[in-house]
């Protein structure tokens, strides 16, 4: 394999590490956001089961506040919304391990090529 061959390869290689890690970069700011509603949801939670069946609840909707039925419907849909973070955040994880054995490959794959290149420029 001549050098330019090598050199095209290896930038190849070095190209794919670094979208895999903005593709990592990305998801993990992807969970860090579902983490943030989650805890956001689970506050709202503690905060309406606090409250009396009696007691006023809004909701916001876009820039409007909302008056609800009762706190049993919104802790309804509180619990509808946090099911399904929690199933997008184990989505999110399971993506995250794939992408990081991915990313693991491919700095191996480009350190060997380096090794490699390293030795063949010393002969």
């Amino acid at each position: 394999m001549t050098d330019i061959e090598m050199s095209k390869q290896l930038q190849d290689q070095i190209n794919r590490l670094q979208q895999t890690r903005m593709q990592l970069q990305m998801l993990m700011q992807q969970r860090q956001q579902v983490d943030l509603r989650l805890r956001e949801i689970e506050e709202a939670t503690t905060e309406l089961e606090k409250t009396d069946d009696k007691t006023a609840v809004y909701k916001s909707i876009g820039s409007l506040l909302i008056k609800t039925k009762g706190k049993n419907d919104v802790l309804k849909e509180l619990k509808q919304n946090k099911e399904s973070l929690e199933l997008r955040k184990s989505t999110l994880e399971k993506q995250e391990g794939r992408i990081k054995e991915k990313l693991n490959e491919l700095q191996s794959k480009v350190q060997n090529s380096l090794n490699v290149s390293e030795k063949t420029e010393e002969n």
